[in-house]
């Protein structure tokens, strides 16, 4: 198929098409950079208002669009601009091949992230046992451990009990509510007495050192919660707590894995070594950056 020709700015005018309105909004959004990605931020936001896929979109991208569905997606567009982020827009986002309800209560599943899915299905037999989501968010890494191990029975704990709920909705949209229980409460403290000895404790907390608010995108410093992302001056104020409270509910032989900062790898290690774990070491992410940390009881 020959590649479609890229409309010139004086094309970009009525009669507006899916395809003209698609490239003055990723030309838009160059010209105010307000994100890397503009065709495909362009995409999902006219896909979500008029109900259509991405390929259903190049399908029909000579359809002229009403003046209704037009006006919702200049409003779409103007949030957008001012930093909100897309999936807190569209009100999901994609993890693990499955979609997640989004919105400020819980910052957003990121791709990352699924490395420390990878690195804790890595660990877990298939045989039946106990994990622990500490911080669990959208319920997003609880929900795609479950999918992959359907013998293990899994915990999620968040501190704050909106968060909780948010969780609580994508765990019963995707049907996993009766699998992954929730709980409210600080890191493993709510976890109930006869649910112990845990075997696998999962977490991706709070890592981002106050001082680099500042470097912190927009969009995320502006709209996701704070909560969830900074921790102390060295961003490593909430691991601190979780790391020798997880050796003291973990079952022997048990694992932790946690997600941490490129830069943190070092400080991270020496914390479970301190709480007296063995065999740590660092998963590094697709990008060769330090990523998670595991050691194991």
């Amino acid at each position: 198929m020959p590649r479609e020709k890229e409309l010139s700015p004086d094309e970009l005018g009525p009669p507006w098409t899916i395809r003209k309105l698609l490239r003055w909004t990723a030309q838009y959004f160059e010209r105010k950079d307000v994100t890397d990605t503009p065709r495909l931020d362009a995409d999902l936001l006219l896909g979500d208002v008029l109900e259509m896929e991405r390929v259903e979109l190049y399908a029909r991208s000579k359809e002229t669009i009403d003046d209704e569905p037009r006006a919702e997606f200049r409003a779409l567009l103007q949030r957008r601009a001012d930093g909100e982020p897309v999936a807190y827009l569209i009100g999901r986002k994609s993890f693990w091949q499955m979609e997640f309800q989004t919105d400020e209560r819980a910052l957003v599943p990121r791709p990352e992230t699924e490395v420390l899915v990878e690195a804790t299905l890595e660990l877990m037999p298939e045989t039946p046992g106990r994990l622990v989501d500490v911080g669990t968010g959208t319920g997003a890494v609880a929900a795609a451990i479950a999918s992959e191990r359907p013998e293990w029975t899994i915990v999620g704990t968040d501190i704050e009990t909106e968060t909780l709920a948010l969780a609580q909705a994508n765990l019963e949209e995707l049907e996993f509510d009766d699998r992954i229980e929730l709980y409210h409460g600080d890191l493993l403290e709510p976890v109930p007495d006869d649910w112990q000895p845990i075997d696998v404790v999962v977490s991706n907390p709070p890592y981002v050192p106050e001082g680099d608010r500042s470097a912190v995108d927009i969009e995320v410093r502006h709209h996701e919660p704070d909560d969830a992302l900074f921790a102390g001056s060295d961003g490593l104020a909430v691991i601190e707590r979780l790391v020798p409270e997880a050796f003291e509910y973990l079952d022997d032989d048990g694992w932790l894995l946690i997600e941490i900062g490129h830069q943190q790898g070092e400080a991270a290690l020496e914390l479970f070594d301190e709480a007296g774990f063995s065999e740590t070491r660092i998963r590094q992410d697709y990008s060769d950056r330090d990523r998670v940390a595991i050691g194991r009881k």
